[in-house]
């Protein structure tokens, strides 16, 4: 294992994330990787509907813990959330975004 892997793997340990949490994030960050959908990816590593992934992704990207384990990705999902909710608000009072 190279020096930065193991630095992340310390990083979450201490961080207080359970195993699915960070496995969740790792998944995150490399979703694409995988063959077929994300949906199909989600269902099959994760056993869950999609809906409550992202119900449980929601929810670790908002603890304190996710962010300090892996900033750069939270950030990012925190902004693409942010930008969604004003996508939907846009849309439902009727203003082009």
């Amino acid at each position: 294992m190279d020096a930065a892997k193991q630095i992340a793997v310390e990083r979450e340990a201490a961080a207080g994330l359970s195993q699915r949490d960070r496995e969740i994030l790792e998944f995150e960050r490399h979703w694409w990787k995988y063959a077929g959908a994300k949906e199909q990816a989600v269902r099959e590593k994760f056993d869950m509907s999609s809906t409550r992934y992202y119900q449980v992704l929601n929810a670790l990207i908002d603890r304190p813990d996710a962010l300090e384990a892996d900033p750069l990705l939270v950030r990012r999902l925190r902004r693409l959330r942010a930008s969604r909710q004003r996508q939907r608000s846009a849309r439902r009072l009727g203003f082009d975004v």
